[in-house]
């Protein structure tokens, strides 16, 4: 008979801890990236009466006979699946679409995990949980805007937006000339074009390009190529050698068949020497006027950064006042052979158990992993409907228990009371 209440008492545990976790799901219901508990029953050990006997030529067989020892929380998973998304407009704000968890640096210094995307820029220029603080991890880029994403991340790979202060500038790398060479001119006919490039440390240099005309070595006319020549600048002179010359040869059509040759300058306290290239391979030798224009350079002065952007690769790009456009760096992401067996650790954060495997560390939209949703965070995946229903289960089989143990208390007064 005292089983009987222990069997009830066991229920009436089990069901408050079932009870529990409901509870916490609706009281997570707005939490952003939250997800479910769900949990599940077992039976406990039960007691042997009699075991199974097999049949005889006289008898048939007998089925075991036994008594529960009542019911225990078989588990507590966590449901993984993806919650929706939900629009906010603030740029910091990131959701993943698919699988995967950001990775924050938690207050140990360890690497914790989150699908909780509200993350903001701190006064540091730190990307950082808004919550918590605590930064997000990923890829810095170095200063040419690369990202080396092979390199390990772990707690102290911590991304910075630091808008407002951060500096940049680019050295040209090549510039485009458009325009027309008049096939008429003579030779030693000269035209020219100004430009200005900027070295490695962002001081403008102002070069300009000459093209003259060539002499046909045999005939002593105006030959199909002409020599072009750098100048105007300083740093020009001192770049060494046969550096700025070449020369640009036209075929019979007018058209732009080689060019050799291309820019060399030794700017001072900047990158030496610095290599441009020319590009004039749309130059015309036609018939008519001579013109020669700069269309383009890649280099700026120096910028200060003013905002930033991420994609749906996570890549952070930001953008100089001069212009430039750089990536900052790249925000990782991490998945695990078994999601359901990382731990909770409070502000919507997980940490490795020995059960969810070690984290596989990669990019947006690779190995896997999920897209990035910038402007959006992702909603608790808390089915209300459902939780409601559980909760009602719950409850009457809370009350069906007590019943059982209060059943039982009325039988051992009867018992009791025999005495009497």
């Amino acid at each position: 008979m005292l089983q009987s209440m222990f069997n009830g008492v066991s229920a009436i545990l089990s069901n408050q801890k079932g009870m529990d976790v409901i509870g916490n799901n609706i009281a997570n219901v707005s939490t952003t990236g939250f997800k479910a508990g769900a949990v599940s029953f077992a039976d406990q050990l039960s007691e042997t009466l009699q075991s199974a006997t097999t049949a005889t030529t006289g008898l048939g067989g007998k089925n075991a006979m036994q008594v529960g020892h009542g019911v225990r929380v078989g588990s507590i998973d966590i449901r993984t699946g993806e919650g929706g998304l939900s629009a906010t407009s603030v740029p910091t704000d990131l959701a993943i679409q698919g699988n995967g968890y950001f990775m924050i640096a938690n207050s140990s210094g360890a690497a914790s995990y989150s699908r909780d995307g509200h993350f903001a820029v701190d006064g540091a220029g730190n990307l950082v949980s808004a919550n918590t603080g605590e930064r997000v991890l990923g890829w810095a880029a170095d200063t040419s805007g690369v990202v080396d994403t092979t390199k390990t991340v772990d707690g102290s790979s911590a991304l910075s937006v630091p808008v407002g202060s951060l500096t940049a500038a680019s050295a040209t790398k090549s510039t485009t000339y458009v325009g027309n060479l008049d096939s008429g001119s003579a030779a030693g006919a000269t035209v020219k074009s100004d430009v200005t490039v900027y070295d490695s440390l962002g001081t403008k240099h102002n070069v300009t390009l000459n093209l003259t005309r060539d002499t046909d070595p045999v005939t002593g006319a105006a030959a199909n190529t002409w020599s072009w020549t750098a100048s105007g600048d300083s740093s020009l002179a001192a770049a060494t050698g046969t550096t700025n010359t070449g020369k640009v040869t036209f075929d019979t059509n007018g058209q732009v068949s080689t060019v050799t040759g291309s820019i060399v300058m030794n700017p001072p306290g900047a990158t030496s020497p610095q290599t441009i290239a020319l590009n004039l391979g749309t130059l015309t030798q036609l018939s008519g006027a001579s013109s020669l224009t700069n269309k383009s350079q890649d280099g700026f002065p120096l910028g200060t950064l003013q905002s930033f952007s991420i994609d749906g690769n996570g890549v952070i790009n930001g953008v100089f006042s001069n212009g430039l456009s750089r990536k900052l760096g790249q925000i990782a992401l991490a998945t695990f052979s078994n999601p359901a067996g990382l731990q909770r650790v409070g502000n919507n954060e997980f940490a490795l158990t020995t059960n969810s495997g070690d984290a596989t560390v990669g990019t947006a939209n690779s190995q896997g992993l999920g897209s990035i949703q910038a402007g959006y965070l992702e909603q608790s995946n808390v089915d209300l409907s459902v939780e409601l229903t559980n909760m009602i289960v719950s409850q009457r089989a809370y009350q069906a228990n007590t019943k059982i143990v209060t059943t039982v208390d009325q039988m051992l007064n009867e018992l009791i009371n025999m005495k009497q």
